[in-house]
């Protein structure tokens, strides 16, 4: 015979069973709702990517202080300065790959921006007209200002025909993938710097046109 109390303690336990079940049940039902809703709300396509297309690139060559024209197939976005910063960025990276003609350390992360503005002579005569600046942006010349790391400065290898062959090279390859871009000014860190590392001039505006390639177009 069974106690009675024991009888009690089991139809108690049951029941707390049964709610638990319940609300585990109903908890799990939610969770699951839960999940359905936030796979619906997800999107059902991956982002756009900047699709490939072929940059050049004016690249410099130490032994014979040429620029040599060179085509890389690069993911270009359609923003001109993004654009602009990204066939930088690739002419940074053969410039810090193992073995280059070039060798300067830092990469395409030493380019930190790149502002794209109206060049100067038309930038005063535009003054007068109704929208100057966008006028001037979306149709004239442009002085393209090159955001450099300090990092990338610091530790550029020091002598006037290195330091200028990186300049002209940026020069060159701004021009040849950005027509319009004509001049061209340097930054570091965002600041007015004297030269690049002891004798290229960072405080002049430079000439896209300085910058010719002495040689074709190589893949």
């Amino acid at each position: 015979m069974i106690p009675r109390y024991q009888k009690i303690i089991f139809y108690i336990l049951l029941v707390t069973s049964l709610v638990m079940g319940v609300a585990l049940w109903q908890l799990r039902e939610r969770a699951h709702q839960r999940l359905i809703a936030g796979q619906d709300s997800a999107p059902t396509s991956a982002p756009e990517v900047a699709s490939a297309e072929d940059a050049t690139l004016l690249v410099a060559n130490d032994s014979d202080s040429s620029l040599l024209t060179q085509s890389h197939s690069l993911p270009l976005p359609i923003d001109p300065g993004t654009r602009a910063r990204a066939v930088l960025g690739k002419l940074l990276d053969l410039y810090a790959a193992p073995g280059a003609a070039h060798p300067v350390p830092g990469g395409g992360s030493s380019v930190l921006q790149v502002f794209l503005l109206p060049a100067p002579e038309i930038a005063a005569s535009a003054k007068a007209a109704a929208s100057p600046s966008q006028n001037a942006l979306a149709t004239g010349p442009l002085l393209a200002v090159v955001n450099l790391s300090g990092s990338f400065a610091d530790s550029h290898p020091s002598g006037i025909e290195t330091e200028m062959l990186t300049v002209l090279s940026i020069c060159g390859t701004l021009h040849a993938n950005l027509p319009r871009v004509t001049q061209v000014r340097f930054l570091v860190d965002g600041q007015p710097r004297a030269t690049l590392a002891g004798h290229a001039g960072l405080t002049r505006t430079y000439l896209a046109a300085d910058a010719v390639p002495t040689e074709g177009v190589h893949p």
